[in-house]
């Protein structure tokens, strides 16, 4: 999640508008509300030092709100927590061992996350198996979607009206021949 969508996010999630945590951060008059657009929108990024005063006020960390670095252990983290606030990610246990999953109540966000996640885990299994190379699975894996034979449809069912409508058209278009 980039920057702007982060601020944006824990603002919400604070209750504040634009031009409130403007003011706060001390942007003064139309300016506060019309910084904080450009922030939000990524026309503008703030410094590390506004930064860190908008992580006070929003109470949470810094890193919390910039782009998360996967290069490190607390950027990872704040990577996974990203996912958990856009995905639906969920952190759980099965069997003694820590494991992530999709939060079934996301609605089309789980059904499209799970198609992805199972075509990995199909090419993941298949790799284990010996069916493919490692060479093979990287390149499976670096090239997604482009390589993704799988490609899970969803079978599209009509719901019970559409379904009866179409059948009294079709009567009453036969019925006038």
């Amino acid at each position: 999640m980039a920057i702007g969508k982060r601020i944006r996010f824990f603002r919400n999630r604070k209750g504040m508008t634009q031009k409130q945590l403007g003011e706060i951060l001390g942007f003064l008059g139309k300016t506060s509300d019309v910084r904080m657009a450009q922030y939000e929108s990524e026309a503008r990024t703030p410094k590390q030092d506004l930064v860190k005063e908008m992580a006070h006020i929003l109470d949470v960390s810094p890193r919390a709100i910039t782009v998360p670095e996967i290069d490190s252990y607390i950027g990872l983290m704040h990577t996974l927590f990203a996912l958990e606030d856009m995905y639906g990610l969920k952190i759980g246990e099965i069997d003694g061992e820590v494991c992530l999953r999709l939060d079934k109540s996301t609605g089309s966000t789980y059904s499209t996350m799970f198609d992805m996640f199972h075509a990995w885990q199909e090419q993941a299994a298949r790799l284990e198996r010996g069916e493919i190379t490692k060479e093979e699975y990287d390149q499976w894996r670096y090239k997604y979607p482009e390589y993704d034979t799988v490609k899970h449809q969803h079978k599209v069912v009509p719901s019970q009206e559409l379904s009866d409508y179409l059948v009294a058209s079709l009567k009453k278009d036969h019925e006038s021949d």
